[in-house]
């Protein structure tokens, strides 16, 4: 299979093009050359901003692909351009959407490929929905034979997964807890969310490709494991090695006093309860399971991080947001306690 990967570095992207290749697969990636040093050998790496569509243009003159992916477009702009550039060069076009497309509030927090798209708290949902609307325009009106796939909480080695950070990643929460700090948890950490290790989310996703079944459809890859917030951060805090000291503050809270777009991240995603419905993609690829625990999954990630000190990026202004809210959150709760 020849193969084209836009972006190839990401986090889901990364384990795609470990196990391409592994498989012998003909692997072109398309992107700036930023990041080539995370690539592994065997990639063609095609050296273009895809913003620039006239320098894409001449980059991929006179050639086609069994299989076109783009990790990263996530503007309507993004999927047209794509259009004009691959229509007729490739047998599939793989568009990266999102599973926060689906209708936010839940009417039933099962969800299936059937649940309806709509997120009024994030304008990053609404963009990847007007994405995917497009597509499905140009697959039913001119054949271009799309697939368009949805991950949920995706995380791999170099990044811890949380549901309340800051601008600069993860690590500053880790920081937090193993110097014995309190750290925030949304809501009151009950709510029900997946976590997807990247290689089992890979193996899902190479599945799809060159599936003539996969052509028109939409499909969702994520863990059968469901797990509380509370039960994420346990995990956390036990590959580190540490006791977990948890806040539990309202979303609406985070979302009203912070400059990180948490109306999006949380209200619009992450302080839903969700529970996927994975029969379409053990249908389409047939022996797809997800087989990497959480609880096992974190304790690799939090050992690589630990031993590489360009993962532990400090956030300084974060870590005294979290100070002043913890700080206020307590203080109510005293004067609350004073008045009963």
């Amino acid at each position: 299979m020849k193969a084209l990967l836009i972006g190839g570095t990401g986090i889901i992207s990364t384990a795609i093009t470990r196990q391409l290749l592994e498989q012998g697969c003909d692997l072109y990636v398309l992107n700036r050359g930023q990041r080539s040093d995370r690539l592994p050998a065997g990639v063609r790496v095609l050296t273009a901003d895809i913003h620039d569509e006239a320098s894409v243009a001449r980059v991929i003159a006179g050639t086609e692909w069994d299989v076109v992916a783009d990790f990263i477009a996530f503007e309507k702009a993004d999927v047209e351009r794509d259009y004009r550039l691959f229509h007729g060069r490739t047998r599939q076009f793989i568009f990266i959407s999102s599973a926060s497309a689906y209708q936010t509030p839940l009417s039933d927090y099962r969800v299936t490929e059937g649940t309806p798209l709509s997120n009024p708290q994030w304008q990053y949902s609404r963009n990847k929905i007007a994405c995917e609307d497009y597509l499905l325009e140009q697959y039913r009106n001119s054949g271009f034979p799309i697939t368009i796939v949805r991950p949920s909480h995706t995380y791999d080695e170099r990044s811890i997964p949380l549901g309340v950070h800051g601008q600069r990643g993860s690590w500053q929460v880790a920081k937090r807890m193993l110097a014995g700090k309190p750290v925030i948890i949304h809501g009151d950490g009950t709510s029900l969310w997946t976590m997807t290790h990247n290689s089992d989310f890979a193996r899902g996703f190479i599945g799809l490709m060159g599936n003539l079944h996969a052509i028109g459809e939409a499909v969702h890859i994520t863990s059968d494991e469901t797990l509380t917030w509370n039960q994420i951060y346990e995990s956390i805090a036990d590959a580190l090695g540490v006791k977990l000291r948890a806040v539990h503050v309202a979303s609406e809270f985070l979302a009203a006093c912070s400059d990180v777009d948490y109306r999006g991240g949380l209200l619009g995603d992450k302080a839903n309860s969700v529970v996927f419905d994975n029969a379409k993609i053990k249908r389409l690829v047939p022996g797809f399971v997800a087989t990497t625990r959480f609880d096992q999954g974190i304790k690799e990630t939090v050992a690589y991080i630990l031993a590489h000190p360009e993962c532990q990026v400090d956030d300084p202004a974060f870590d005294a947001w979290c100070d002043r809210v913890i700080m206020v959150t307590s203080k109510a709760l005293e004067q609350l306690g004073a008045q009963v």
